[in-house]
């Protein structure tokens, strides 16, 4: 009878239900599985991986550093010029001031005041050695154009040089801009026109002695700098002429009467 007891105590049958029994009953310390991603992270995530100018059409300008001291450079060398003053920085701080510009001044005042700021910007001394040293020419003409691509995208963005006929000959005279900056963030005829057309070929042909002729596309934002050529006078020139965007931001109507001022 003992003998049989022990027999059964070492069957493997025994043995494996206590072990079952001692597999039941140890606590559960821990349970391995998949970790759930942070929802704030993947939404942010998932943000920065989303192009920014994909639904709105806006095209996104990284600014350096040397942008960003030009731009705000010219913002406080207008708000100067014109007692204004904007709280914003870098290239919002310019499109305020002048939308401000636009509201407070009449047309003809803000191209003076642009002009006032442009030559306040730059020494006297320097524009004067420009001028001596470069005068009209094709070189010139070229360099001016070759210059602006360069230094000045900060403020129209990307652009290309291109050729054009001029007194029977071709010259790379030509700024092409593919989409102004200025026009776009602006979205305002009347601005391009009294803020940066208007007073900018003013500003070059009496302080470089160099004509340009400005020629804004307003169907796709793009602009054409014309190095030595005249532009128009201001009754035939067809940028005056244009209406302002439905959704301007400076107002929401132009007229063709008010020479380029949004009303």
């Amino acid at each position: 009878m003992e003998a049989r007891l022990i027999l059964q105590s070492r069957s493997p049958t025994a043995t494996s239900s206590r072990r079952v029994e001692g597999r039941r009953c140890r606590p559960v310390r821990s349970v391995l599985a998949r970790p759930t991603e942070n929802f704030v992270t993947e939404r942010l995530r998932l943000k920065m991986l989303k192009p920014v100018d994909t639904e709105a059409g806006i095209s996104v300008h990284n600014d350096n550093w040397f942008d960003l001291l030009a731009i705000n450079y010219l913002s406080e060398t207008l708000q100067a010029a014109t007692g204004l003053k904007s709280m914003r920085s870098g290239y919002e701080s310019l499109v305020e001031t002048t939308a401000m510009m636009s509201k407070r001044f009449s047309t003809k005042t803000q191209q003076k005041l642009v002009v006032k700021a442009l030559e306040s910007a730059i020494p006297k001394l320097i524009l004067d050695t420009i001028r001596t040293l470069l005068p009209q020419s094709q070189f010139t003409r070229e360099y001016f154009a070759a210059f602006t691509t360069v230094f000045f995208a900060w403020l129209i963005g990307p652009s290309e040089v291109r050729e054009s006929e001029f007194e029977g000959r071709r010259e790379k005279n030509v700024v092409y801009v593919k989409k102004c900056r200025f026009l776009e963030q602006s979205n305002c005829v009347g601005m391009c026109i009294n803020l940066c057309k208007m007073p900018s070929q003013t500003f070059i042909k009496d302080s470089l002695g160099m004509p340009v002729n400005m020629v804004p596309n307003f169907d796709d934002m793009s602009c054409e700098m014309i190095f030595g050529q005249e532009p128009p006078a201001s009754n035939d020139d067809p940028a005056l002429k244009q209406p302002c965007f439905k959704l301007c931001k400076a107002n929401q109507m132009h007229t063709v009467k008010s020479s380029g001022q949004c009303l």
